[in-house]
């Protein structure tokens, strides 16, 4: 009996999918397009973000500027002042110069008694230890570059540091306008050269806050925080509009 052949099958060919080189290239360049758009959009938002501030941090600043102008302490100014107001003069009329710059920050603090200084703040807590709170405590302050003690608090920031600019308001077409940076002038126009000689009881000044990129001592004492610090280009992070009294 004959078997019945089995018909023969070819194989077909088999074509591997594969995109051809111009098809790369044309890929590459829409993704380039695309991450240069991404780049052009999120770049400045995110910069944006690292700039900002919240409003209860810049209360906390502004409040902290504020209790520190008032506060005699023991070695920060040389004369000493006679009273809070005297202190506050000599800050907000030195307060553009570079070399008598007001800092403002938090730094962890040591909450022993026994480690408090001579202008009673707290000694610094190099080292992070144990619980916020108990066996640190974060605290704020304002120093000049003038203060010795300003260099020994940067070595226990906690968050960012932040330069003032004060300048006195004054009253001219029938409001409160920023001044001349550096001088304190009375209602009569004159210029109050010391406390004794300002006749009024308030000084209004605004503040400008501005942060400071780097957290050294080197860094505020080198040319380049002197070329920011004199820069009217770079914008402050906030302004208040604030007020000591006699």
């Amino acid at each position: 009996m004959k078997t019945p052949s089995q018909p023969s099958v070819v194989p077909k060919r088999l074509s591997a999918a594969a995109f051809t080189l111009m098809e790369t290239v044309i890929a590459i360049g829409v993704l380039a397009v695309l991450l240069t758009g991404f780049m052009a959009v999120f770049t400045p938002a995110a910069q944006g973000i690292r700039r900002s501030i919240s409003s209860e941090q810049a209360d906390r600043l502004t409040t902290t500027l504020e209790m520190e102008l008032a506060t005699l302490r023991t070695g920060q100014e040389t004369p000493n002042p006679a009273t809070g107001f005297d202190k506050a003069f000599g800050w907000i009329q030195k307060g553009n110069t570079v070399d008598t710059a007001i800092f403002v920050y938090q730094y962890r603090g040591d909450p022993d008694p026994t480690k408090i200084r001579a202008d009673g703040t707290p000694a610094p807590k190099l080292e992070i230890t144990g619980e916020p709170g108990k066996d640190y405590i974060v605290h704020s302050m304002a120093r000049r570059l003038t203060d010795a003690e300003l260099a020994n608090d940067l070595k226990a920031i906690e968050g960012s540091v932040f330069f003032v600019k004060p300048t006195q308001l004054v009253f001219a077409a029938g409001e409160l306008k920023a001044g001349n940076p550096g001088k304190i002038m009375n209602a009569d126009t004159t210029e109050a050269a010391d406390p004794v000689a300002y006749k009024e009881a308030v000084i209004a000044f605004s503040a400008e806050f501005h942060n400071v990129p780097t957290k050294s001592i080197a860094y505020l004492k080198s040319t380049t925080f002197t070329t920011r610090f004199n820069s009217t280009t770079i914008k402050p992070i906030f302004t208040r509009n604030l007020a000591v009294r006699r």
